[in-house]
């Protein structure tokens, strides 16, 4: 499932370049020292993944007690399910019921943290920014912290999210330096090409859930295993 995190951020990183592209773009970097701007970019990005771990921490944390409690199957057949959802059901709908509003004001006040480190440019100032960066709210980043949830534990949500941080970073970098490669034929075929990798996700999650004995891809639960498989003489 670590491959469809990256790719899912590869992919992925061609819509957050349209939400989180103006930050990038107005990154305070040394454009006269190489050197330099390399190493606050990288800063920069490492702020993000920092962000995107601590966020699949929580939510692995939050898998594990589910799991616990024998519930990792159906979560991971309701987060599959949820997934192509996001995908099929139009966009006009889920902006009708807006789940965001309760947060509102934590997102103002990430983006008013963002105004201020701006204008700075201490090293610590980019990784602030980074940091900041990856609590905004994304869709992409919400399809993978569905991921992180179904994982089963800290570890690997975290891990997932870090992965796929690090597919979003070429196109990311790529937007500090050229923002018109971004422009054109290529930048659509692949936003067409997001929603269909969310549903194929989805439907390894679906299968993963309903344990049929597929090695890698729907395994046999360890419930079953123990149940069935297994006489202790």
């Amino acid at each position: 499932m670590l491959f469809s995190a990256f790719i899912l951020g590869l992919l992925g990183s061609f819509h957050c370049v349209g939400m989180c592209g103006p930050i990038a773009f107005m990154l305070p970097v040394d454009r006269t020292n190489k050197v330099k701007k390399i190493s606050q970019i990288t800063i920069y990005h490492i702020g993000r993944l920092l962000a995107y771990s601590l966020i699949g921490l929580i939510f692995g944390l939050i898998g594990k007690s589910l799991f616990i409690f024998g519930y990792q199957q159906q979560l991971s057949i309701i987060i599959g399910v949820l997934m192509i959802l996001v995908v099929v059901i139009p966009q006009k709908t889920f902006n009708k019921y807006n789940f965001s509003k309760p947060i509102y004001k934590i997102i103002s006040k990430v983006k008013s943290s963002l105004g201020s480190a701006l204008k700075k440019k201490t090293m610590d100032t980019f990784l602030t920014i980074g940091f900041l960066n990856g609590f905004l709210p994304c869709g992409l980043v919400y399809m993978a912290l569905f991921a992180a949830l179904a994982s089963g534990n800290a570890a690997s949500g975290s891990l997932y999210m870090a992965v796929f941080g690090l597919g979003t970073i070429p196109l990311m970098t790529t937007a500090i330096y050229l923002s018109h490669f971004l422009k054109g034929t290529i930048k659509q075929q692949i936003q067409k090409a997001i929603p269909v990798f969310v549903v194929i996700i989805g439907l390894l999650f679906i299968l993963r859930g309903l344990g049929l004995g597929i090695p890698y891809i729907s395994p046999t639960p360890i419930n079953d295993l123990v149940t069935n498989g297994i006489d202790c003489h």
